[in-house]
């Protein structure tokens, strides 16, 4: 379901910011009663629009190891891989694409050690036909 308005958008805004706003906090900077905010929140979890609520912590540090790894999938079996790579936590986001590749995920660790295991673990999975992997060694800023 698509966002419906600016309401919608300016909550989905203020969430970004900060997950842990309740509904009175979002209510009061929005200028819009609990209730509103309340009704919409269970609206756009209902639908699919807000899927999950999650937290940035400190220890997402420059020291983790990350890459990024590109997998070809055997394509009968696309649905489970893609259940098994979410249920890897140090996969911190995976997304679909197109060319010769069928998903990108975003991997960090804290060792080469847990990178190493992430790495067997993804190619172990019945269904992953490749995958290629590079580490991320320095943000362009």
């Amino acid at each position: 379901m698509p966002i419906r308005d600016e309401t919608d958008r300016a909550i989905l805004s203020e969430l970004k910011e900060n997950a842990r706003a309740s509904v009175t906090e979002l209510a009061h900077r929005l200028s819009l009663s609990r209730a509103t905010v309340k009704q919409r929140l269970d609206r756009l979890t209902s639908s699919g629009v807000i899927r999950r609520f999650t937290i940035v912590t400190d220890t997402e540090d420059d020291d983790d190891i990350r890459a990024i790894m590109t997998v070809e999938l055997q394509g009968s079996l696309s649905r489970s891989v893609t259940r098994a790579l979410r249920r890897i936590p140090e996969i911190t986001a995976l997304y679909s694409t197109n060319g010769s590749w069928d998903l990108v995920a975003e991997v960090r660790t804290g060792t080469l050690v847990e990178f190493d295991r992430v790495l067997r673990e993804v190619r172990e999975i019945s269904g992953v036909l490749n995958s290629e992997t590079s580490l991320l060694l320095d943000r362009m800023r």
